[in-house]
């Protein structure tokens, strides 16, 4: 609109076009014909005047026009300012938010790291206290731990040994490189057992670290050299403790038939001392007395010979290896030299004793000793005889087993069949019972039911009750059991568990 009235402007200030107009409005006497000049005027004004209300209505639409768009645009910036406001909030809760989580994480690190330091101080305390010699190498075999133990063993300090060659700071080790690369290469620890006769044994454990960043081994040494002569005299004591059961029931087994024998021979002599001064007794009578003591002596020299050759056979069968054995032939073998070696001082012998017998079909055979468990049978024949013995003493029952008569017949029931994964083997007699009490230590080295105060122990009767090597064999040697039951009035049955491989 200022560029339209500009021109116009121009135009009327310009002479040519004023001094045209001016001609236009003469009149020809060469005055000016105003009338004219009003009217043509007041045209022009009209003109400029609509021309001005029409650029004012289109200004003023377009005004409105853009103050309506600028109110639009004013609305849009204040929803947008309302929305980053919000933003700019959530933001702000957010972001405290997470630096009030920053913080709990930071506090939960600080007191990690507490946590982390006091367990490696403790883990080092452990370390450093344990009675093992603990070394750790990396993989190039310098020193990562070396704790309290080693120092004190080797006389090396921890600031000397850290960080250098184990072989080249402590060339004494038993341990080659060669045993821990072999540890690292198969991944699976290795035990040596390194040992001087006498004097020092050592335990020596390598461990490898394969699953760690680094790549390296633990060694443990472990200097058991009090355990090992510890358990060596106590295997040694249960040895000497077994053995002299053993003794024990052997020369118990030789002296009852010794002293018959010097008995037999004893009254042998006295009658042919007296042969010569005693008139009323003939010669064929003294000699056939004699003839029968003396059938009597060889009888029970056999029985000493039987003896003898069973211990025999029994300490040449050491040291052998397991093999396949037949139950019922070993219970068969052994009742046959029951009936040689077996006797009690109530003048009842093993061979007067009934024997039942009930084996299973088609039992399988199993791993042992032959000659152990040929033992392990004879010592629990030998206490089903005196048990038998005795209960077929009625001064003795008449305290103890007043139901029992002398009249009771002496039986030994043997029982063996398959159960599961073992053989089941059970010995049962009609003899005198065990009590409760002597239940509790039967299979105790060197038991005996007599105190210690007693002039006259009853060595008889505690040899025959001794069943802590019978026990031994069993669970030690064969991986059994061996229990017992007993009833007083009733009698007593042995129960053998043994394991089919």
């Amino acid at each position: 609109m200022k560029k339209y009235l500009l021109t116009a402007y121009i135009l009327v200030l310009s002479q040519p076009l004023y001094a045209g107009i001016m001609s236009h409005f003469r009149l020809e006497d060469g005055h000016t014909d105003w009338q004219h000049v009003a009217n043509w005027s007041s045209g022009i004004f009209i003109i400029l005047l609509s021309a001005t209300a029409i650029t004012l209505f289109f200004s003023r639409r377009e005004a409105r026009r853009s103050n309506h768009e600028l109110k639009l645009i004013r609305r849009e910036l204040e929803q947008r300012v309302l929305e980053r406001t919000a933003t700019l909030d959530e933001s702000n809760k957010l972001l405290q938010q997470s630096n009030e989580l920053l913080e709990g994480e930071i506090n939960q690190h600080k007191e990690t790291t507490s946590r982390l330091r006091s367990s490696e101080a403790y883990i080092t305390d452990i370390l450093r206290s344990m009675p093992l010699m603990l070394i750790s190498l990396d993989e190039k075999g310098n020193i990562t731990q070396w704790n309290q133990r080693a120092e004190d063993i080797t006389g090396i300090p921890p600031t000397r040994a850290l960080g250098n060659n184990l072989w080249e700071i402590y060339p004494a080790i038993t341990i080659t490189q060669d045993q821990v690369a072999e540890a690292q290469e198969s991944n699976q620890r290795i035990t040596i057992k390194h040992s001087q006769r006498g004097q020092y044994h050592f335990d020596i454990t390598i461990y490898p670290l394969q699953e760690q960043r680094k790549t390296g081994a633990v060694i443990l040494i472990d200097d058991v050299t009090e355990h090992i002569l510890a358990a060596n005299m106590l295997i040694q004591r249960d040895k000497m403790s077994s053995m002299g059961e053993l003794a024990s029931t052997m020369a118990h087994d030789i002296s009852a038939p010794l002293q018959v024998i010097l008995q037999d021979l004893k009254k042998s002599l006295d009658q042919l001392e007296n042969a010569g001064a005693d008139s009323d007794q003939s010669i064929p009578h003294i000699t056939q007395h004699i003839k029968i003591l003396l059938a009597d002596a060889d009888l029970q020299g056999k029985q000493v010979l039987a003896v003898t050759n069973n211990l025999l056979e029994f300490s040449h069968s050491h040291g052998g290896k397991k093999q396949q054995t037949d139950i019922p032939r070993v219970i068969d073998n052994t009742l046959k030299l029951a009936n040689d070696v077996i006797s009690v001082p109530s003048g009842l012998r093993f061979k007067d004793i009934t024997i039942e017998r009930n084996y299973g079909e088609n039992l399988p055979q199993i791993p042992g000793f032959i000659s152990e468990l040929q033992q392990v049978f004879l010592s629990l024949f030998r206490h089903a005889c005196h048990a038998l013995g005795e209960a077929q003493q009625p001064g003795d029952l008449s305290t103890v087993k007043p139901d029992i008569t002398p009249t009771i017949k002496p039986t030994i029931k043997i029982q063996v069949i398959e159960c599961y994964d073992a053989l089941w083997i059970k010995v049962q007699h009609n003899g005198l019972g065990v009590s409760n009490e002597e239940q509790k230590f039967i299979f105790e080295p060197f038991f005996t039911n007599t105190s210690s105060d007693n002039d006259t122990p009853d060595n008889d009767y505690e040899a025959g009750k001794r069943l802590s090597f019978s026990h031994f064999i069993i669970t030690e040697q064969h991986r059994g059991q061996l229990a017992i039951t007993s009833d007083m009035n009733v009698g007593t049955t042995f129960h053998i568990q043994l394991p089919l491989e």
